[in-house]
C-alpha cells in the first residue's frame, strides 16, 4: 500500500497529487529496481532445470555485464561538450557560473546513463535553500522522481522528487508544481513544510527521455525484454559449463576383474580417491580365485566430453545481444568474428551505434535547452527566461572515432573553401581544436594583437614628439 502523504497548510488537492505522484513512483519501482540490478550485475539466476543443476551453483555468483556493456557503450558516446548561443556571449549572463558550479559536463553523463537505464531521468533547475545558490541544476532517476506529463505542451505539470527515505518509507520530499516549490520532511514523525517558495518559472523541470512513442513519450529502457531474456540465458549457460568442468573435464576409467583389495592402503583401510587418480604406474596381481580367462584385470577408459556445446551457447547468446544493443560482435562475443580490416571497416561495423548515439542526443537536447536558461535566468535574477534565450543550443561530442589527422584534413579543406570561417571558433573546432585550446588560442592571439597596436602607438608617439633643444 502507498504511503499517504498529509503537508500542512495545503489544501486537499495538493495533497492528492502529492500521494498519487508517490503512488505512481512505487508502481514503476520493481520494474526500476530490476533494471538497476541488470545494470548493476546485482540479477541472480532464476532456478530451473526441474532440480537437475545443484544448489551450489546458484551461489557461485556467476553474473555477466552484457546490460552495463550495451548502456555504457552507447552512453559514452553521447558525450555533451557545453551550450552555445549564436545571439550572444553565454558568459554574459552568467552560463560559465551554471557550468561549473554544477559540474554538467559529469552530472550529464550520469543522467544520460541513469536514462538509458530506465528510459527516464529528470533535470530540475533551481535556487538553493540554505547557502543561497542560485541557477542549480541538479538530475534524479527515475527511481527517486516522478511526473505528469501534459500532452499539449509536452512539458511537466508537476515533478515529485523524493530526497530520503527511512527503509521504505519517504521521509523527505520535494514537490514542484506551476509556479510553486515545496520542500517537506517528517519531523517528530509528522510532515513538516521547510521550504515554501514562488517563482515565475512554471515547473523548472524536463523529463529527459530515451526512444520516445507517440504512445510511450516517456521512453524506454536500453535494457529490452529481449536483451534480459538473453542474459538470462547466457547465464543458464554459464551454470551448465561451471557443472561441466566439475563433473565431466576429468577422463573416466572403467576397471573389470579386479580385486577391490586393490584400493586399499597395507593397513587395510580404503585408499583416498585423489591417491587413486593420482597413481602414475598402477600394478595389478591376477585374481587366483578366477578361471585363467577371467583372472586379468582390464581397465576401460572414457575420454572427457568437451564443453564446446557449452560454448557455441554462450557465443550465441552474445551475438543476439550485441544485435539487440546495436553493437559489433567484437564487442561481447567470444569467437567466430573478425576484426576490422581498415578504418572503413571499423566504421561500417560501427554504423548502427553511432545512429543510435545520433538519435539518443537529438531526444536529450529539448529537456537541457529548457533547464539550463532557466538557470542562467535565476542566477541573473531575471523575472523571466529572455525570448532571445530559445535559440541556446547543446553541442554534442561526435559520436564517431575520429583521428585528429582525418579532423584536421577534412577541417583544412573546408575551411580552404570558405577562408573567412579561419578567423571564427566555428573555423577552429573544424580543425579538431578542444574548447580550452580554441579559448587559449583566441586569448593568446588578442594579447598578441594588443601588443602590436601599443607597440604602434609607441612607435608614432615617438616619430611625433619634438627633438631635444628645439621649441616652438
Amino acid at each position: 500500500m502507498s504511503q499517504t502523504i498529509r503537508l500542512p497548510d495545503v489544501d486537499d488537492e495538493t495533497n492528492d497529487l502529492a500521494t498519487g505522484l508517490l503512488g505512481q513512483l512505487d508502481r514503476f519501482s520493481r520494474r526500476n529496481r530490476l533494471l538497476e540490478a541488470y545494470y548493476e550485475a546485482e540479477r541472480t539466476l532464476r532456478k530451473m532445470h526441474g532440480g537437475i543443476v545443484p544448489e551450489q551453483y546458484y551461489r557461485l555468483g556467476l553474473v555477466l555485464g552484457w546490460a552495463a556493456k550495451g548502456v555504457d557503450s552507447l552512453g559514452r558516446r553521447c558525450n555533451l561538450e557545453r551550450m552555445v548561443w549564436s545571439d550572444g556571449n553565454l558568459d554574459d549572463f552568467g552560463y560559465r557560473e551554471v557550468w561549473d558550479t554544477n559540474r554538467l559536463g559529469s552530472e550529464v553523463n550520469q543522467a544520460i546513463t541513469d536514462t538509458l537505464i530506465h528510459g527516464l531521468s529528470f533535470a530540475v533547475a533551481s535556487n538553493g535553500v540554505d547557502d543561497g545558490a542560485q541557477g542549480l541544476v541538479h538530475f534524479y532517476s527515475a527511481l527517486d522522481a516522478t511526473g505528469e506529463r501534459n500532452p499539449v505542451t509536452r512539458g511537466l505539470d508537476n515533478l515529485l522528487i523524493v530526497r530520503a527515505r527511512d527503509k521504505e518509507r519517504v521521509t523527505a520530499l520535494t514537490l514542484l508544481l506551476d509556479g510553486v516549490t515545496i520542500a517537506a520532511q517528517i519531523v517528530d514523525g509528522k510532515w513538516e513544510i521547510v521550504e515554501y517558495s514562488e517563482h515565475p518559472f512554471g515547473v523548472p523541470a524536463a523529463p529527459l527521455v530515451y526512444r520516445p512513442r507517440l504512445r510511450k513519450p516517456m521512453g524506454r529502457t536500453r535494457i529490452t525484454r529481449a536483451a534480459r531474456g538473453f542474459q538470462d540465458a547466457a547465464g543458464r549457460a554459464l551454470v551448465r559449463l561451471e557443472g561441466h568442468m566439475d563433473v565431466y573435464a576429468y577422463p573416466e576409467f572403467w576397471m573389470l576383474g579386479a580385486d577391490p583389495s586393490i584400493f586399499r592402503n597395507a593397513d587395510g583401510t580404503p585408499m583416498p580417491e585423489w591417491a587413486q587418480r593420482l597413481g602414475r604406474i598402477k600394478g595389478i596381481p591376477d585374481d587366483a580365485d578366477r578361471d585363467d580367462a577371467l583372472a586379468r584385470a582390464d581397465v576401460k577408459k572414457f575420454d572427457a566430453a568437451s564443453p564446446e556445446p557449452h560454448l557455441k551457447a554462450l557465443n550465441t547468446y552474445s551475438k543476439l545481444v550485441a544485435r539487440e544493443y546495436s553493437l559489433p560482435d567484437s564487442s561481447v562475443a567470444i569467437t567466430d568474428f573478425a576484426n576490422p580490416t581498415s578504418a572503413e571497416s571499423y566504421d561500417a561495423s560501427q554504423y548502427e551505434l553511432i545512429a543510435e548515439a545520433e538519435g539518443t542526443v537529438d531526444e536529450l537536447s529539448p529537456a537541457l535547452r529548457h533547464v539550463v536558461p532557466i538557470a542562467m535566468a535565476m542566477r541573473g535574477g531575471l523575472d523571466e527566461v529572455p525570448e532571445a534565450f530559445r535559440s541556446i543550443d547543446c553541442k554534442w561530442r561526435d559520436p564517431r572515432y575520429i583521428s585528429r589527422a582525418a579532423q584536421a584534413d577534412a577541417g583544412g579543406k573546408q575551411v580552404a573553401a570558405v577562408p573567412w570561417l579561419a578567423e571564427t571558433e566555428v573555423g577552429l573546432e573544424l580543425l579538431g581544436l578542444s574548447e580550452q585550446q580554441i579559448s587559449r588560442a583566441l586569448a593568446e592571439r588578442q594579447r598578441a594583437q594588443s601588443l602590436s597596436r601599443l607597440d604602434a602607438l609607441v612607435r608614432v608617439a615617438g616619430q611625433e614628439a619634438p627633438a631635444d633643444g628645439v621649441t616652438g
